[in-house]
């Protein structure tokens, strides 16, 4: 059996219920453009830095008198306030990161930028339990290019063939995938249609991935 060292997590949607806050801002913004949004746009936006995200969003809406720096720095200010107010964990995860903590290396690596990634960690008490938080800050390019999570395992001093992630998105999959590491996606609701061919093992929740990495880390 492969000796795992770490387990690395995605942050959005899989540790903190932070989708439907996105959709919220998301179908806002678009209202307010008058424009609108489908599900295949969202999932095309899923794990990606801020600004490619937001360039997606603006070429498959036609935007074209805001850039995506601004359409960036709207979407911002609304989810400070969105995680500030609203934003909670995802069912079970606080138990998986409290029973893991101890018995191997835990990181994040997140396509979500360090501001809001601090406010969740200080909103629901991740702080101490990461010995690295990797998000896209600086990052060349987001989920799905596999950057993310070679940094990650980097800063961790392992290979990618020693970590095992965890990922909602068909596009966070298919970034750890590219960089080598073990892949369990977890869907959520937002992501359950997507795909996850190239995962090792997926997951009905957290529950579940918890109990295949018990298996995995004995």
């Amino acid at each position: 059996m492969m000796s795992f060292q770490a387990v690395i997590f995605d942050l959005d949607g899989l540790l903190i219920d932070s989708e439907s806050l996105y959709h919220k801002v998301a179908f806002e913004m678009t209202a307010e453009l008058g424009k609108t949004l489908t599900e295949a746009t969202i999932a095309k936006q899923m794990g990606r830095s801020p600004i490619e995200s937001l360039e997606i969003y603006r070429r498959d809406l036609g935007i074209e008198h805001l850039t995506a720096q601004e359409l960036v720095n709207i979407r911002h200010e609304r989810m400070i306030r969105e995680f500030r107010e609203n934003l909670v964990p995802m069912p079970s995860a606080m138990e998986m990161i409290q029973g893991l903590h101890g018995r191997v290396r835990m990181a994040i690596s997140t396509g979500a930028p360090r501001e809001l990634v601090e406010i969740a960690s200080q909103r629901l008490g991740l702080n101490g339990y990461f010995e690295h938080i990797q998000t896209s800050d600086g990052l060349k390019l987001g989920k799905p290019n596999p950057e993310i999570y070679l940094l990650t395992v980097k800063a961790l001093r392992l290979r990618p063939k020693e970590c095992i992630v965890l990922e909602d998105s068909s596009n966070g999959i298919v970034s750890a995938h590219r960089a080598g590491c073990f892949v369990i996606a977890v869907p959520n609701e937002h992501t359950r249609k997507q795909d996850f061919s190239c995962a090792d093992e997926k997951a009905v929740n957290l529950n579940e991935a918890w109990e295949i990495i018990k298996r995995m880390i004995r």
